[in-house]
């Protein structure tokens, strides 16, 4: 299955996965450009085994995920195959949802530091390759999705354990719109750890592999070394979803979908009513600006299924207070029953086979056709069988993502109650992405005395040691998310 590469610049052979040793780097490279690197079970099944051994070797100090083409990192899962299967009744349909799962989770808790290299499209289960990797590096080509409830599926691949750690309501608008972003707003919406050029990319897998270490801290400061503080990186402007932010958080940060409609609604008629006022105001966006963009999110979401919406919502709501096992777990109980369903089978097949020449027939139609009760019950509880996560670990006492007590279920009992000899031992790395809002609220709350501006600039410059599109995140922050008095400085949080 690999094919053997002395350098990363040297022309690659038609296999789907490559692999590359140099020095003390390795890389797992998807090969498969004119499919846009979709990921099938093959590739899946040639990326684990070789991770597990990379894992273990001591010669391994970094690992590098990457595509041979620029055009995409990856592009989805094989998601019409596993249609083929459904529609013939094969009870393997489950298996490339269950082994792909493996993988992000291995790839989310492995001890060796693995830098995803997310240049061009990176969508769907190449997001699930790449979000749990302590490094995510984004480039001027990157577009990023999870577009999910357009085929009438959700953002799964660990998307409930992601979405909900952006900030605000962010990813309950990415996970239900399948919103796109580009470039460097991949970077500051908190799903990419750092930005690179793409010209920067062959000189910096160079020194990955030269590093000889394993320390995370070492690796982000190599790439940190050719991240670019261009005019762009500071300037908040250049995040695309920046004039929108709050009105975000005004819209969904309601629980149900349907209450998500009635505040796009009221943004769509009155924008803004209701609003905080922050350091960023009407006049800096616009009430027309904002009331078009309420009305085209409207138009999106009616366009995608009813049931994606709802159970998309209740899996983000519920991945917030769930470490990535679990929301692993739970998604692929609820992808059982959901690739089962029509509106799976219809929605790949209108926007991927036919390629949205046809519109989808969503059942239900609407929202209001499919109570919360029902929906629990068809789809979070008819699963035919668990999550294995035996073949690749289990937990230990030092083991950092201990299960949710309150999840309820075993995740790493086998059938017959007894434990494997465990292959590696999860870990959790530090946070390498920009600073969240959550950060900035903990420091406020936590402090005895007022903060100021200042004060919260210095505190995080200092925190992340002068990290590159620091000053920028910041101000995004501030100005959406926060009150801060012109005089005094003094930041406050909005009721």
């Amino acid at each position: 299955m690999f094919a053997k590469q002395p350098t990363f610049n040297e022309p690659l052979s038609q296999t789907e996965v490559l692999q590359h040793k140099q020095d003390t780097g390795r890389a797992l490279v998807l090969n498969r450009p004119k499919a846009l690197n979709a990921l099938n079970l093959a590739m899946v099944r040639a990326m684990t085994p070789q991770l597990l051994a990379w894992e273990q070797s001591d010669l391994c100090k970094v690992i590098i995920l990457k595509s041979s083409a620029a055009r995409a990192f990856c592009a989805g899962g094989d998601v019409k195959k596993v249609v083929e299967l459904v529609q013939a009744k094969d009870e393997h349909y489950a298996q490339f949802f269950e082994e792909e799962y493996r993988l992000n989770y291995l790839i989310g808790s492995a001890r060796t530091p693995i830098v995803a290299i997310i240049d061009g499209i990176t969508m769907g289960g190449g997001v699930g390759l790449s979000v749990h990797a302590p490094f995510r590096v984004a480039t001027e080509r990157t577009v990023f999705a999870m577009p999910e409830t357009a085929i009438g599926l959700f953002p799964d691949v660990g998307g409930s354990h992601f979405l909900p750690r952006l900030d605000g309501f962010l990813g309950r608008y990415l996970g239900l719109t399948g919103q796109r972003l580009e470039g460097q707003s991949v970077f500051w919406a908190g799903i990419a750890t750092h930005y690179v050029p793409s010209e920067r990319l062959p000189a910096l897998q160079e020194r990955l592999c030269e590093l000889g270490s394993s320390d995370p801290a070492v690796v982000n400061e190599a790439i940190e070394e050719f991240s670019q503080e261009t005019a762009q990186l500071s300037d908040p402007a250049a995040y695309t979803l920046f004039p929108y932010l709050q009105a975000i958080d005004r819209c969904f940060r309601y629980d149900t979908v349907e209450e998500i409609y009635a505040a796009l609604e009221r943004e769509a008629t009155k924008p803004g009513q209701g609003a905080t006022t922050t350091a960023t105001d009407t006049a800096t966006h616009s009430t027309a600006k904002i009331a078009k963009w309420a009305k085209e999110t409207l138009t999106t979401l009616r366009k995608m299924s009813p049931t994606s919406q709802k159970v998309t919502l209740e899996l983000i709501k519920e991945g917030e207070k769930r470490n990535l096992q679990d929301c692993l777990q739970l998604e692929f109980r609820v992808a059982q029953t959901m690739t089962k369903a029509p509106d799976f089978t219809e929605g790949v097949t209108a926007k991927l086979i036919h390629r949205g020449k046809v519109e989808p027939q969503w059942q239900p139609a609407t929202l209001e056709e499919l109570p919360l009760n029902q929906l629990i019950n068809n789809y979070f509880k008819a699963h035919t069988h668990d999550l294995d996560f035996l073949p690749i670990t289990q937990p230990t006492q030092n083991a950092t993502t201990t299960a949710n007590p309150n999840a309820n279920i075993d995740m790493m009992a086998s059938k017959s109650g007894q434990k494997t000899p465990a292959i590696f031992t999860p870990t959790t790395h530090p946070n390498f992405a920009l600073v969240t809002a959550k950060e900035v609220l903990h420091l406020i709350h936590n402090s005895s005395l007022k903060v100021t501006t200042d004060e919260i600039f210095d505190y995080f410059h200092h925190k992340y040691s002068g990290k590159i599109g620091m000053t920028t995140k910041l101000q995004i922050l501030l100005s959406t998310k926060f009150t801060v008095d012109p005089k005094t400085k003094v930041i406050s949080v909005p009721n």
